[in-house]
């Protein structure tokens, strides 16, 4: 059913859902540049996750993967830079560090991969398949198919971006709780700024 689900809804098209966000947004970094001179730096996380973030993140598992992402993941990185007051070419890896929030992709991950622990038991370890306890037995048991909306669905991409985390994380699938604080600490330290390079850093 899920899998089925994960299909239909990566049938659409999410550019009309982007694209009537950016104004939202715009406007939210508007706001915040004016409320920036008056306003602690707690304040304007406050400000942040309740105007800006609360418009990004909805839906963002499902049109996280969309290449028009990278006009949402822009505005982002700007109003990240007016929280900071730095520059409009300033790097901002250090300030999403700095700051615990994470970059859009980063949380496009962290959806995922608490959507694979909140809904684990849809999903099958892999040492049911072959019985064997392999350094790869906390993975989930990836389908093989080449359809890409499938590929790019939220149920084949959370087994994808499970699987590729490090093995003290996946170990601790069992505990929910535990398992959310330590993923979303280490995207916060690592700041990922895209899937690839995710992929790259875990499996390295």
């Amino acid at each position: 059913m899920v899998c089925i689900l994960s299909v239909e809804l990566n049938t659409l098209s999410w550019k009309t859902h982007i694209e009537e966000m950016l104004p939202k947004l715009c406007s939210a970094c508007f706001a915040m540049k004016l409320l920036k001179p008056f306003a602690s730096q707690q304040m304007l996380k406050i400000i942040y996750y309740s105007y800006f973030h609360s418009i990004m993140s909805y839906g963002v598992i499902f049109w996280g993967h969309s290449s028009l992402g990278i006009k949402v993941y822009r505005l982002q990185k700007r109003i990240i830079r007016i929280m900071t007051g730095s520059g409009n070419k300033d790097s901002c890896r250090k300030l999403f560090t700095s700051m615990e929030i994470l970059p859009l992709p980063s949380q496009y991950i962290f959806l995922l991969l608490w959507f694979v622990i909140k809904y684990k038991d849809l999903f099958t370890t892999s040492d049911k398949f072959h019985n064997l306890c392999t350094r790869r037995h906390h993975n989930f048991h990836q389908p093989s198919v080449n359809l890409k909306k499938y590929q790019t669905g939220v149920y084949y991409m959370g087994i994808k971006t499970f699987n590729s985390l490090p093995s003290y994380l996946k170990k601790e699938f069992t505990n929910p709780t535990k398992f959310v604080t330590l993923a979303k600490n280490f995207l916060c330290e690592n700041s990922f700024y895209s899937l690839e390079e995710y992929f790259n850093f875990c499996t390295t």
